[in-house]
C-alpha cells in the first residue's frame, strides 16, 4: 500500500489546440491518480494579420492552474506541435504567434521543393507533408520585419517553460515536428537547413524527455502561492508524445489513435520508415521517449465534428451521437484527411458538398452528418492502421485509442468493426498522464517505458470493443472513396 510518504504530485501543463488544462498527478507504488486542477479555453483569434494564437491568456491559465493545483514536486508543460513565437535579442516575445491554420504557407511547400525536392526531404527528416510544418512556417516568414528581428525560435511548450524558469530550450519529442531533426540520430539535420538557409542558432539546445529545465522563476512563486524551490522537468512536450507513453500496452503489437482535434494513426517503432512508399502514403517519423519512433499519420479527428456542433449552435453532443447511432451505416462517406477540412467554417456545408461530387446520398440531418462524420473517421483509422502494418512490417493484434475520443464509444465500436481487431479505450487524459509519468520518471518514482504503461494498465479505467458486422461493408465503402 502507497503512502503519503512515498507519493509525490507533478503538475502537468497539457495544452490543446480547444482549450489548456492544468491536471495534478499523484504518484507513488501503484499508485497514479489525476485531478483537474484548472481548465480553460483556447480561443484563437483572427486579427488584420491573420490567424493568431493567444498566448498571454494561454498562459495566465497556465498560472492560474499551478495556483489552484497547490504543491507540487515539479511541473511538465506540453502541447500540440509545429507552432513557435520569436524572441528578439532580449528575449522579448515578438507578437502572438501564428496559428498552423493560417494561410500564410498556401504555396511554401512548392517554393521548399525546388530547393530541396521533396522525396529528398523525407528521405532526410521522415516527417510527412503538412502545409504548416514549422520548415514551411519559417520559409514563409522570411522577408518579414518580425523575423529579421528575431534573435530565437522557441516551440509554444518551450515557450510557456522559458516563461516560467527564465532558461531556454527545445525539447525533442516537439523539434522533431519541424521538419528539421533527423530521426535516425535524433539531432538537427544541418543538411536540411543549410540547403533552405535556414539558422538552426535560432533554436535552443536541445533538451530530451526527463531532463531537468530548470525552476520556477521567483515572480510564478509570487503569483501561484507557492514554495519554492519547484523544478520543472522537460516531459514528452509534443501532446502526442506524451499520449504514447501513457498508452497501456503490453509488448509491442499494437497499434494506437491518439484522438481530439485530430487522430493520430500509427505505431511505435524502433527505426523509422524513410522509403518513398511511406512518403507516398504521407506517414511520418516522429521521435518518442526512450528512442522509439511514432510512425504515424495524421487524419482530421474530431476536428470536423467539433465545427459541425460549433455550426449548430451546441446542440446536446449525447443525444447527437444516439442520433447519429440510429443513421444507416456506411451511407455516405468523406475522405477524413482531406486538407479541404483544414480551414474553420462551414463544416457541414462542406461534408455534404464532398459527398454530393463523390456521387454519395448527400447527409442532411445534423444525425446524418455526424454519422457521416464518425463512419468516415472510423475508415481513416481502418486506412492507417492497415497502411502502417505493411509499410513496416509490423504487426498488430490490438488497437489503443487514447485522449478524448475515448469518451466517444460510439467512434471506438466502429473503429474496431472497421479495423477489424479489438479496441482498448482510455485513458482519456493519456498526454496529461504521459506528461506525469515521465516527470514522476525523473524523480525515481517509475521504472522503464513499459513499467510506465503496465502502471496505466493498473490505474486507469479502460474500455474493450470487440470488432462486429460484416468486414466487407468497410472495404466496399474504402473502394468507394479511392474512386470517387
Amino acid at each position: 500500500m502507497s503512502t503519503a510518504i512515498d507519493t509525490k504530485a507533478f503538475a502537468a501543463v497539457d495544452l490543446g489546440a480547444s482549450s489548456g488544462r492544468v491536471m495534478v498527478g499523484r504518484v507513488g507504488a501503484d499508485r497514479l491518480e489525476l485531478t483537474e486542477a484548472h481548465r480553460f479555453p483556447n480561443r484563437p483569434v483572427r486579427t488584420p494579420d491573420g490567424l493568431r494564437w493567444d498566448v498571454l491568456a494561454l498562459y495566465a491559465g497556465v498560472l492560474d492552474g499551478l495556483r489552484a493545483a497547490g504543491r507540487v514536486d515539479s511541473v511538465g508543460v506540453d502541447s500540440w506541435a509545429v507552432d513557435h513565437g520569436l524572441l528578439d535579442a532580449d528575449g522579448v516575445l515578438l507578437g502572438n504567434p501564428v496559428h498552423y491554420r493560417d494561410a500564410r504557407t498556401e504555396g511554401v511547400a512548392e517554393r521548399v521543393w525546388a530547393s530541396l525536392p521533396a522525396g529528398e526531404l523525407y528521405a532526410a527528416t521522415g516527417l510527412q507533408y503538412a502545409p504548416f510544418n514549422t520548415l514551411y512556417q519559417l520559409v514563409a516568414a522570411r522577408g518579414t520585419a518580425q523575423f529579421a528581428a528575431a534573435r530565437r525560435l522557441l516551440l509554444i511548450p518551450d515557450l510557456l517553460t522559458y516563461w516560467l524558469t527564465g532558461e531556454q530550450g527545445t525539447e525533442l519529442t516537439n523539434a522533431s515536428t519541424t521538419q528539421l531533426i533527423d530521426p535516425r540520430t535524433r539531432d538537427w539535420s544541418r543538411e536540411v537547413a543549410d540547403r533552405l538557409g535556414i539558422d538552426l542558432g535560432l533554436f535552443a539546445p536541445l533538451r530530451r524527455p526527463g531532463d531537468p529545465a530548470g525552476l520556477l522563476r521567483p515572480e510564478v512563486l509570487e503569483e501561484t502561492g507557492l514554495a519554492g524551490p519547484v523544478p520543472v522537468t522537460a516531459v514528452g512536450s509534443h501532446d502526442t508524445a506524451s499520449a504514447v507513453a501513457a498508452v497501456p500496452a503490453s509488448g509491442e503489437r499494437f497499434a494506437y489513435i491518439c484522438t481530439g482535434t485530430w487522430s493520430l494513426a500509427g505505431l511505435e517503432l524502433s527505426a523509422p520508415v524513410l522509403t518513398q512508399e511511406s512518403r507516398a502514403a504521407n506517414f511520418t517519423n516522429e521521435l518518442g521517449l526512450d528512442g522509439t519512433v511514432r510512425y504515424l499519420r495524421n487524419i482530421m479527428g474530431l476536428w470536423l465534428l467539433q465545427e459541425s456542433v460549433r455550426a449548430w449552435g451546441d446542440p446536446d453532443l449525447g443525444e447527437l451521437l444516439l442520433a447519429a447511432a440510429r443513421v444507416p451505416a456506411l451511407r455516405s462517406v468523406v475522405d477524413a484527411g482531406d486538407a479541404g477540412f483544414l480551414a474553420p467554417g462551414r463544416m457541414p456545408e462542406r461534408i455534404a458538398e464532398a459527398c454530393r461530387a463523390s456521387g454519395q446520398p448527400v447527409p442532411e440531418t445534423p444525425a446524418e452528418v455526424t454519422r457521416c462524420i464518425l463512419d468516415s473517421l472510423a475508415l481513416a483509422h481502418r486506412a492507417a492502421v492497415g497502411a502502417a502494418q505493411r509499410l513496416a512490417g509490423h504487426p498488430v493484434d490490438v488497437v489503443h485509442v487514447v485522449g478524448g475520443g475515448t469518451r466517444n464509444a460510439l467512434l471506438c465500436q466502429l473503429t474496431a468493426d472497421a479495423c477489424g481487431l479489438p479496441v482498448v479505450a482510455g485513458p482519456t487524459e493519456a498526454a496529461a498522464l504521459g506528461n506525469v509519468l515521465v516527470q514522476a520518471r525523473a524523480h525515481g518514482l517509475v521504472g522503464d517505458l513499459a513499467g510506465m504503461r503496465r502502471l496505466v494498465a493498473r490505474t486507469q479505467s479502460l474500455t474493450r470493443y470487440e470488432p462486429r458486422g460484416d468486414p466487407a461493408r468497410w472495404q466496399a465503402a474504402a473502394a468507394r472513396l479511392a474512386h470517387r
